[in-house]
This record gives structure tokens, sequence and C-alpha cells, in this order.
């Protein structure tokens, strides 16, 4: 086995382009981590941040070795990689960070306005279904195979072996009732 601690780093970049040579990464990756964690520790204010740009852009090189034509030294570029990551990170942050402040600036009110309403949708929600359960007994299966089960006037009538004008009775007692309701709760309905 080579010990590529002696290698300098272009003879390093070299072997992982042409050789995927994951061992000649690793000393890259091992020479110059803690450096760049330093750095973008300093830039971003976050270990964890820190940690994650120098993860991911070790990735990236190592992804993209292939094509790692250096124009100056390694750590010239790895750190330029590291400085782009960072901006890249903090514009994403105050990206988000404004997302979210926008977002409970403007749902805010309309959580307390929701609440009120769900709670005035269950309680209009439970009257309706009092309501169905008060009507006599043909004419809320009349209404629930109409409304729930999405019957036609025609089907309930072979159903139930009523002619067609009873369930068109026992339809205009059962909405009757529950529009008594809903204008009590919706004055303009």
């Amino acid at each position: 086995m080579n010990n590529f601690q002696q290698y300098h780093d272009d003879q390093l970049v070299q072997l992982i382009r042409d050789d995927d040579n994951i061992a000649a990464f690793e000393v890259l990756y091992n020479r110059y981590w803690e450096k760049l964690l330093i750095q973008a520790k300093w830039k971003t204010g976050s270990e964890e941040d820190a940690e994650e740009i120098v993860q991911q852009v070790f990735m990236n090189i190592w992804k993209t070795r292939k094509n790692l034509h250096l124009t100056h030294s390694f750590y010239t570029y790895i750190a330029s990689c590291v400085k782009y990551e960072i901006m890249a990170t903090i514009a994403r942050k105050q990206k988000q960070k404004t997302a979210h402040h926008n977002f409970y600036t403007a749902t805010g009110q309309e959580a307390d306005n929701n609440t009120a309403e769900w709670i005035d949708y269950e309680s209009t929600r439970r009257q309706l279904e009092d309501t169905i359960q008060q009507l006599p007994e043909k004419c809320r299966l009349v209404f629930r195979l109409s409304r729930e089960n999405g019957f036609t006037e025609k089907q309930i009538a072979e159903k139930l072996s009523i002619s067609k004008k009873t369930v068109e009775a026992h339809m205009t007692r059962a909405l009757k009732a529950l529009r008594l309701i809903l204008h009590q709760r919706i004055p303009f309905f």
C-alpha cells in the first residue's frame, strides 16, 4: 500500500481523477477538512452548518472528480468551493427565514379565524345531524338515500316501494327543516 501522506496535492488530485483512488481522496480530506470547518464555522456561526458545508464540498469534489483540473493549488480551489457553499447556505437560510416569516404573518390571523370557523362548522354540522335524526323514519331514510348514497328519486321509490311523489314529499319536508336550521345559523342562506 502506498503512503500517500508524502504526496503533493497535485499528485493526489491526479490519482483521484484518473484512478478513482479513495485513499488519495482521504488524504486530501484529512489534510484540509479541519481548516475548512473552522473557516465555515467562523462565517456561518454554526458548527452544524459548517460540517454540512464541508461535507457537501468534499462530496461534490468526489462526484465531479473526473472533471477536476486545477489552475491553482488544491487548497485555493477547495477554499473557494467552501466560500461559495457558505454563501449559498446563508442565502438559502435567509430565504427560508423570509418564507417562514411571510407564512406566519399571513396565516397568523387566519389560524385564529380557522379555529373559530371549525368550531362553528362542527356546531352547525351537529345541529343539522340532530335535525335529520328528528325527522320521521321514512323521511330520514329517503333523505339519507338521496344525499348520502346519491340515489335518484326513481331509485329511492323503487327501493322503498313508494311512489316518486312520496319521495318528493319526504325530500321537501327534510330540506325545509334543514333550511330552517341553516337560516338561523347563516342568515343569508
